[in-house]
């Protein structure tokens, strides 16, 4: 048996635990306590779920909606100060802004306590799920969203990229391969940087010295002020290029990807 009351951070203070206090009472197993509208932030949350948890025996369950941006976080301060339950919806789908997403809090809590996460959670399946749903719904998976967005583990900068390269914890803090995803270093742009290059020109199997690829990447940087590149133009300069230096010639042989 479950109570839940609606609206509760606008309700008054004494009343809602005199309720709660009495439904505990009558022997229910869980209660709820409802952030309805998203007005609730974190530090509330804490505060009353905490107080709650020193008046009743039974579970306590949260619900947050998502209006003011804060549903991730103030779920997770309700774990913490002693909730056993937390709503939670694919993609964060929900009435308004929605509630609190699901991928965003299994990301809380995986930076939390990895190890409990990996072990309780089949962590892969949360982008068939959330794919399958959005197909439902007929919504895009979000480029941010969290985990499973295409930016989620897209490197750019080349001060990133290169860190992330010789360690990939330097900028993630969470392992693309827990979830069954692989990281992606973006190159084709103006401020891509020589060691993500070197990198491509490696799995391209192209044999390019520092200076050479220095080289190549300058006149990437040029081209991506001109016009947008592709990662096929870049694997078509390091195969010129490569191409150039076997054969003897000059990288300013190659001015333009056709």
């Amino acid at each position: 048996m479950r109570f839940s009351s609606e609206d509760s951070f606008r309700s008054d203070l004494v009343d809602l635990l005199t309720i709660y206090r009495g439904v505990d009472k009558i022997g229910v197993n869980r209660v709820g306590i409802a952030d309805t509208v998203g007005v609730a932030n974190p530090r509330q949350v804490y505060d009353l779920i905490k107080t709650l948890r020193s008046i009743v025996s039974c579970d306590i369950e949260f619900h947050g909606h998502n209006d003011t941006g804060c549903a991730v976080a103030n779920a997770y301060c309700a774990l913490e100060a002693g909730a056993t339950h937390v709503d939670t919806s694919v993609l964060g789908i929900g009435e308004r802004n929605g509630i609190t997403s699901l991928g965003g809090l299994v990301a809380r809590m995986y930076v939390h306590d990895k190890e409990s996460v990996r072990s309780k959670y089949n962590l892969p399946m949360l982008r068939e799920v959330e794919n399958f749903v959005a197909g439902l719904v007929e919504v895009d998976v979000p480029f941010n969203n969290y985990i499973t967005g295409f930016t989620a583990f897209t490197h750019k900068a080349g001060i990133h990229a290169k860190a992330i390269l010789n360690n990939p914890s330097t900028y993630e803090i969470l392992d693309p391969a827990d979830f069954g995803l692989t990281r992606y270093i973006h190159v084709a742009h103006r401020l891509t940087g020589w060691n993500a290059i070197k990198e491509r020109a490696e799995q391209l199997q192209l044999e390019l010295s520092d200076d050479a690829v220095k080289k190549v990447t300058a006149q990437i940087k040029a081209m991506a002020d001109q016009k947008r590149l592709t990662l096929d133009d870049v694997d078509y300069l390091l195969r010129a290029y490569h191409s150039s230096v076997v054969d003897g010639e000059a990288i300013e042989a190659m001015e333009t990807v056709e």
